[in-house]
């Protein structure tokens, strides 16, 4: 587990020094709100059907490790090249790249991880490795926030490129390729066919979760506006990083906390908590002031919403999914997330631009409170499965 831990570590660094500094970023670039709302939106969107393939591909164990060392690097490097950008629509094309790539690697990194440990320790582990993971995530705009203090917006992004390949040599140094019975995968339409039902019906309370649940991006850029006024641009920028920081701490602390607990308890109830956390989160940007302690708070529930979602969703993917069909299951699982990423985030962008923040968030805290009820419904149905 520790060299996927490390390669996560690295990849995060990078990826999300540079997404912490994006949002200021844009606005030296005179983009509306909106504009990060479709970045986010269509990188993350686009990113689906390479999720959905990657899983497909990743059903043949032999090519998982190439895969996931091939995705690290270039998602590294499309990172980095957020520095030549002089519009926002170089920005879109470039994390639209590396968010492909990113796609494709991830459902073979997943499913080389669920094999790698016994089913009792599933949790844990997927815990562990989203632990790891967001340290990166507090790692890197720690990074973007001290490099920002002497060096232009423009450098941060060069600065991010350096883990995001040091995240692929690790990768492949470190984890060992799968050995064993080499299987062959199933025509992609068929594989889909194939996955379990109560599988699909979670995913089903994925998807309506996620079209609210929106990228962490338009926090930041929701604390920097309200603190402008009073901070100024600079200090609000700073402060708003600084706060993501805190939302990554909470994240990783939280990840092996609960992948432990879904190791003794029902996964899907873990989850309905967590997706509950999601709407309060939502809830809270809608009526944000000002006040640091209300966006500490924000940003704190937020980070507690990963930690629950990250790491019981793949959890119980691990459970639900045969193992011939765990690639697949992953993809499936990446790909509704994706949709329901560009859903959200382009969907809280624009009604933020058109009718305020209030109405974009309030919006988003009803479809996460469907998805939490769709997901709480199907307890008694899937208990036996799904654990």
């Amino acid at each position: 587990m520790i060299g996927f831990g490390i390669a996560s570590f690295l990849s995060d660094a990078g990826h999300e020094a540079a997404t912490a500094a994006l949002p200021a970023f844009l606005i030296t670039l005179g983009a509306a709100p909106a504009a990060l709302g479709v970045i986010e939106g269509i990188a993350d969107g686009a990113s689906s059907f390479a999720k959905l393939i990657g899983g497909w591909i990743a059903d043949k164990p032999q090519r998982r490790k190439p895969i996931a060392v091939a995705g690290y690097l270039t998602t590294g490097l499309a990172t980095g090249a957020f520095g030549l950008a002089t519009s926002w629509l170089h920005i879109l094309a470039a994390r639209s790249f590396g968010w492909l790539a990113r796609g494709v690697r991830g459902p073979a990194r997943d499913a080389m991880l669920a094999d790698a440990v016994p089913p009792q320790a599933r949790g844990r582990a997927f815990g562990f490795h989203r632990a790891l993971d967001t340290a990166g995530a507090v790692a890197g705009p720690a990074l973007a926030l001290i490099l920002g203090t002497f060096l232009p917006l423009r450098a941060i992004f060069v600065w991010a490129l350096v883990p995001g390949v040091l995240a692929a040599v690790a990768f492949a140094l470190l984890v060992r390729r799968e050995d064993g019975t080499r299987i062959e995968p199933q025509p992609f339409l068929h594989s889909l066919g194939a996955l379990p039902r109560p599988f699909v019906r979670l995913l089903a309370a994925v998807f309506l979760f996620g079209i609210g649940d929106f990228a962490r991006t338009l926090l930041i850029l929701r604390a920097t506006e309200l603190l402008i006024p009073t901070m100024g641009a600079a200090a609000a920028g700073a402060t708003a990083m600084a706060l993501y920081i805190g939302h990554n701490i909470i994240y990783a602390a939280a990840s092996y906390p609960v992948g432990w607990a879904a190791d003794r308890i029902s996964p899907r109830k873990l989850l309905a908590v967590g997706y509950l956390l999601g709407t309060v989160t939502a809830a809270i940007a809608a009526v944000a002031t000002p006040s640091l302690a209300v966006l500490a708070v924000l940003f704190a529930v937020a980070g507690l919403t990963l930690a629950f979602e990250d790491t019981l969703e793949k959890t119980m993917t691990a459970h639900a999914v045969p193992k011939e069909l765990r690639g697949t299951g992953y993809g499936a699982l990446a790909a509704t997330n994706g949709v329901g990423d560009l859903v959200s985030s382009s969907l809280v962008g624009v009604l933020w631009s058109v009718a305020g923040a209030g109405v974009a968030f309030a919006t988003a805290a009803a479809l996460c409170l469907a998805g939490t009820l769709v997901l709480a419904a199907g307890w008694k149905e899937a208990s036996s499965e799904l654990r």
